[in-house]
């Protein structure tokens, strides 16, 4: 009887120890999990929204190195405490056997409910389970900070003598490829027929300190100019012609650029006037902001907005004029395409009966990738025609074909040395027509 009382003694008390090991483990556990997976910006807007819990969950990661060693602290703590009392109950009623059983009890308790099911609980609502759990992990902190910040000491220490480096802080880039990837995953697996566009739009946004005008940029050879030497009939004919409200002016030289002329200014003056030839041209234009094609979208953006301006004539390091960038084209990087009444067939490209492109030679690259899916290089060349020349490396003739990055593209016309118009197969068009 004496026996019996001396083991029964130690597992009424051994037992609920253990459970409420088991139970810390797994708090701490979630805990662990909540605070890293936690998203920084959603408690950051909650934040500012008046969440007072989701304000101690910032604190928190303000210093999740020292919250993070607190709960695995405890959590080892608690674990090897739970295996302890485990091992010296069995041992006691089964003698040396009693050391499996422990191992073996004590493995699958704390795998499944100290481990496995707490931290995919804390997985799968990290947000919500760190909005419960902030104020009793700033507890455990407080608690088990001086110990936990000790031994992240040692860890450092014995990190720097392997030559590890625990100071480095994550760099621009890296932030800026955790964005990118954020935008990536915007829609992921969910029947959302907007997350495309809105993915196209977001990844612009972040590009845009990266573009440069002179990949937007109407070029020189499609902008409509005018001759200051002109009569100003044929002037006011030209602008009623032209599918745009601002032109540049020039005379002798389309490199001489002497002004921009709205169409609105240059009507009020000729029906002020009452008669054309009595309008002066230089009292009507306004004064030139040229521009270098190396300004970035983003910094031109701004200008805009500063000058209260949408319009400037883009030249290169000797001056020579390049084309024209406008405040639409550098929205329209972002949004894709705005089309009116007068871009109807701006786009140039026509798709045809088996699934292949007819395409016109100055599509920018970047219009064809984002409308459709592509993944064409974009740093060699603007224009498609461009990047066959950049590939071919020689003046390619009409008829010629040419296979690159998975596509096929026949030279359809040539004006000049330019390419005109080519046909372009997209590689599930080349995979069809092989079958």
């Amino acid at each position: 009887m004496e026996t019996d009382l001396h083991l029964d003694l130690p597992i009424a008390v051994a037992a609920p120890l253990v459970v409420l090991c088991l139970a810390l483990g797994a708090y701490m556990s979630a805990a662990e999990t909540a605070i890293t997976g936690t998203s920084r910006p959603r408690m950051h807007r909650l934040a500012q929204q008046g969440n007072k819990r989701a304000a101690i969950v910032n604190q928190l990661l303000d210093r999740k190195d020292e919250a993070v060693s607190a709960v695995l602290l405890g959590n080892s703590v608690v674990n090897i405490l739970s295996a302890s009392l485990t091992t010296a109950v069995l041992t006691a009623l089964f003698g040396a056997a009693g050391i499996v059983y422990a191992t073996v009890a004590v493995g699958i308790m704390v795998v499944i409910f100290a481990e496995v099911m707490p931290k995919t609980w804390a997985l799968l609502r990290a947000d919500r389970v760190a909005l419960v759990l902030a104020p009793s992990i700033v507890l455990t902190l407080a608690v088990l900070g001086p110990m936990a910040r000790a031994v992240a000491w040692v860890s450092r220490f014995f990190l720097n003598l392997l030559g590890v480096r625990v100071d480095r802080m994550p760099d621009a880039t890296e932030h800026d490829d955790v964005l990118r990837g954020a935008i990536e995953l915007h829609g992921h697996g969910q029947a959302d027929e907007a997350a495309p566009e809105e993915k196209a739009m977001l990844r612009s946004v972040l590009e845009l300190g990266d573009r440069t005008v002179g990949d937007v940029m109407t070029h020189r050879g499609n902008v409509v100019l005018i001759d200051a030497d002109q009569p100003l009939e044929a002037i006011v004919d030209q602008m009623l012609s032209a599918p745009y409200t601002r032109l540049p002016v020039f005379r002798g030289d389309p490199d001489n650029i002497l002004g921009v002329v709205h169409a609105k200014d240059l009507f009020r003056a000729v029906k002020a006037a009452g008669d054309p030839k009595a309008v002066s041209l230089e009292n009507v234009m306004t004064a030139t902001w040229f521009i270098p094609e190396s300004t970035t979208l983003f910094d031109q953006l701004q200008a805009f907005r500063a000058r209260h301006e949408h319009f400037a004539i883009v030249v290169d390091e000797y001056g020579a004029l390049r084309g024209i960038v406008t405040l639409e084209d550098i929205i329209e990087e972002i949004t894709g395409d705005i089309e009116d009444e007068h871009d109807a067939i701006k786009r140039g490209v026509v798709r045809l009966e088996d699934d292949s492109l007819l395409c016109q030679g100055d599509v920018p690259i970047r219009d064809l990738n984002r409308e459709f899916g592509w993944g064409l290089p974009e740093d060699v060349a603007i224009t498609i025609a461009g990047l066959v020349l950049h590939e071919a490396r020689r003046i390619p003739e009409v008829g010629q074909t040419y296979a690159f990055h998975g596509f096929r593209f026949e030279i359809l016309k040539r004006e000049g040395t330019r390419i005109a118009e080519l046909r372009i197969m997209p590689p599930l068009v080349i995979q069809a027509a092989t079958i």
